[in-house]
Order: structure tokens, then C-alpha cells, then sequence
């Protein structure tokens, strides 16, 4: 849709994600946001996109640069400012806050829910909110809202655009995110303001949750935690994996850990409580306690159905640790480790004890990340096991969470230049 055509409308909902190029046809960035400003009453001028040019990088695109908005492309004048995007006062994220915002019907018919916004084109590079697609909130006998009938009204015909409600809800803005990868999705959260965090996490499914607060920053995942009821709390620690549980229960108040731990699953948080015992930055504090593990006498098959689960995190699917029962950590002596590269060359029915590697050294709980870091590289690993003094097998450690005890607690604020300057400065060093 060229811009010189006055009257044409474009949903924001449809339009979030669609790619950004410039006049020669290059791809720059993704629409993330749009930018209003709100003027007299519920006039919300259209002022520009939020675009994310690579990972945790936004930048402010002004509506005066954008030349063509089309099916599946918004084609600008030329380059970006690379300045990254800083909300002002003023201004109002659509997708992150006007989404699911509850307003009142002029008309006296009662509230609706917002569950897309219409820009519209008055005059050349100017364009306003128009319309909402909205849906009414029934209540019943209960007070609790139901869901109604869906229409679309004009903008001015609702009051409560502007009002901020700590208890707006997120369901439209969900449902927008179902295809981010979790950590994507956790740089997503990590923008919005923190009332609009919490309702994103409160209408996430606790697997979905977990995996987010497994990538998102320390401040964002405790403000979060806490802000959610205790035994909802409790029900996605569970489905962490327990080496970020634990790191994340450490960073809470003790007594607040004390009752999630109680609230988990006693088997959860025995595995939990065992990590909070070792010291930081030791491969006890950084491992998982449940890798793949499997007998000798397992086959090769056994194994490929194992490290298919999607619970499986990739840098620990790519080994299966073999070992005498019981096949639970502490495990019984620890014999070795299959490589799926290794498995991937045999046939299916051939024993997981044939082909067990035992030269590679695993290590003690005590062992510092430095050494970790020192025997991945060494063996070209993307994890390494940890044994007790009587070879017992405790856990593995794997690559990303070497990384993540490396880099700076706020290394996700980074944007990509800040991040090569600071992994330069660590080669150098």
C-alpha cells in the first residue's frame, strides 16, 4: 500500500514482525512496535515503528522515513539511525500496551477489551489510530468477565485509551508471541514495563514461563517470580531445569525460597536444595542434575528416544552418560559417555556399554568454571560430567551455563557492538 493513498487502514497485530527493507531491496530489521503520541481526547497520532535490527537491538524508524507499507514489507528512505529506541513519556507502545487494555463504549453499552489497533492515513506521512477491533466483557452472576461479541469501533467512540490498569491482562499480546523462541520472547518482556511483564507471565503456560525465565535477567525473573502467586510459582520451578531453579531461588529473599522450595515437588526440590549447597562458580553450582542417563545395557535406540524429549536442552542431547543403577543422580558408578555422533554410526540395536567412551575426565563438584571451561574446549564438548569422590555420577555442566557464569549478569542489555567489544576485551585478556 503506497502511502499517498489517503483512507487505507493497516491492523498493528498483522502488521508486528513484518521485515523492513530500504529502496534497494536489502532487509534491515523487523517491525517490533508502533509509536503513538495521544493528543486532544483519544486522537493518538502515529509517530513511527519500533524496529529490531538484530538480537536486543531496536531502533526508532519515524513515520516521515517510510515510503510504502505493503503486504508482508514497509519499505523506508534509506538507512536507520542505529541509536537504540528509548520510550518517552509521552509515547505509547501499541502492541506492548494498548493490547487487551480495557475501555468504556461511549455509547454506554459497557467495556470492551482491545484486541487490535487500526493505523490510518489522513494526509502524506501522517497517519492516526482509527479504528479498534475490540471484543465486549460480559460479567457474570460471579464478577467474573466472560467472553462477548467482537466489533470494531472507532477510536473516539471509547474512553480509557490512555488509562493505565495494573490488572490489564495480556491474552491479545500472548497470542501475538506464540512463535517467538524463548528467548526472543524473554527480550520481548524484558522491554515492556513491569506490570505488562507480569501479565504476560500470568497468562504463559508454566512450561513457556520456565523456559523464558531461564533466559531472561536476574532483576526481570525475581520481579516476576515474586509477583506471581506462591504455588504458581512453585509449579514453574518444577518445570525448570533445576540448575536455573536453583539459580533463581539463590537470587530471592530466604524466606520467600524457603516456601516455594516447600510448595515444589519433593523430588524437584531435593534436586534443587542439593545445587543451592556448593559454592559459586564451581561446576556443583553450575550443573543440571538430569541429563540423559542410561545403562549399558540400553541400546542405541533407547538413547535416540531419549534425547529427543523436548525437555532435553540441546547442549545436553548431544551425550548420554552410562552408568550402573541406580540411574538417578547420585547415580551408581559412572562409567562413561556416548556421543550421539558416535550412536548415529551404529545400528539401532547395538548396547550403549559397547561403545561407552571412559577416557573423558569428568569432574569433581568443587572444580571451578575455570577448569570446566578449560576441558570443554579441550574435548570440543558441549557438556562434562560431574562424579563425587566415589564416582557416582551428580550431574553435567553444560556450554551455556559456562557462558552464562562468564558474561556480565547484564550481558542480554547489550546490543551487538557492545557485545563484541566485550568479548574482545575477554580474548585479549
Amino acid at each position: 500500500m503506497e502511502l499517498g493513498t489517503p483512507g487505507k487502514r493497516v491492523y498493528i497485530g498483522k502488521l508486528a514482525g513484518t521485515s523492513v527493507f530500504d529502496p534497494l531491496g536489502d532487509r534491515v530489521g523487523k517491525v517490533h512496535d508502533v509509536v503513538v503520541t495521544f493528543r486532544i481526547k483519544t486522537s493518538a497520532n502515529v509517530i513511527g515503528f519500533v524496529v529490531e535490527v538484530g538480537p536486543r537491538k531496536r531502533v526508532f524508524l519515524p513515520m516521515t522515513r517510510v515510503t510504502s507499507i505493503e503486504p508482508g514489507s514497509v519499505i523506508t528512505t534509506g538507512l536507520l539511525n542505529i541509536r537504540s529506541f528509548t520510550q518517552r513519556p509521552s509515547e505509547t507502545l501499541v502492541l506492548a500496551e494498548l493490547f487487551d487494555r480495557i475501555v468504556t463504549l461511549n455509547d454506554g453499552t459497557g467495556s470492551v477489551k482491545i484486541l487490535d489497533v487500526a493505523m490510518e492515513r489522513r494526509r502524506p506521512k501522517d497517519w492516526v489510530i482509527s479504528k479498534l477491533h475490540v471484543q465486549r466483557q460480559k460479567e457474570s452472576t460471579l464478577g467474573f468477565s466472560r467472553r462477548g461479541e467482537t466489533l470494531t469501533v472507532n477510536s473516539r467512540d471509547v474512553t480509557g485509551l490512555l488509562k493505565t490498569d495494573s490488572n490489564q491482562a495480556a491474552t491479545a499480546l500472548v497470542e501475538h508471541t506464540e512463535d517467538m523462541r524463548p528467548a526472543d520472547l524473554a527480550d520481548f518482556i524484558h522491554t515492556l514495563p513491569s506490570d505488562r511483564q507480569l501479565a504476560v507471565a500470568q497468562q504463559l503456560q508454566d512450561s513457556r514461563l520456565a523456559d523464558v525465565l531461564e533466559e531472561l535477567g536476574e532483576d526481570d525473573r525475581v520481579s516476576i517470580l515474586s509477583g506471581l502467586e506462591s504455588t504458581r510459582a512453585a509449579d514453574v520451578l518444577d518445570v525448570m531445569q533445576p540448575d536455573d531453579a536453583a539459580d533463581l531461588i539463590s537470587e530471592l529473599p530466604d524466606s520467600q525460597a524457603q516456601t516455594l522450595l516447600a510448595l515444589m515437588e519433593p523430588d524437584e526440590a531435593e534436586d534443587v536444595r542439593r545445587l543451592l549447597t556448593y559454592e559459586e562458580s564451581t561446576a556443583g553450582s553450575l550443573m543440571t542434575t538430569e541429563p540423559v542417563i542410561l545403562g549399558p545395557n540400553a541400546t542405541i535406540a533407547q538413547m535416540l528416544a531419549a534425547v529427543r524429549r523436548e525437555d532435553i536442552p540441546a547442549s545436553l542431547a548431544t551425550i548420554a552418560y552410562i552408568v550402573r543403577p541406580p540411574e538417578e543422580t547420585p547415580t551408581g558408578p559412572y562409567l562413561g559417555m556416548v556421543h550421539i555422533q558416535r550412536a548415529l554410526r551404529e545400528p539401532p540395536q547395538t548396547l550403549l556399554g559397547t561403545i561407552t567412551d571412559s577416557d573423558i575426565e569428568a569432574v569433581p563438584p568443587q572444580a571451578h568454571v575455570a577448569t570446566v571451561t578449560r576441558l570443554l574446549a579441550t574435548y570440543n564438548l558441549t557438556a562434562l560430567p560431574v562424579v563425587d569422590d566415589d564416582g557416582h555420577l551428580l550431574g553435567a555442566v553444560s556450554v551455556d551455563d559456562v557462558l552464562d557464569e562468564l558474561l556480565p549478569t547484564d550481558w542480554r542489555d547489550f546490543d551487538d557492538e557492545e557485545t563484541d567489544r566485550l568479548m574482545a576485551r575477554s580474548i585479549d585478556g
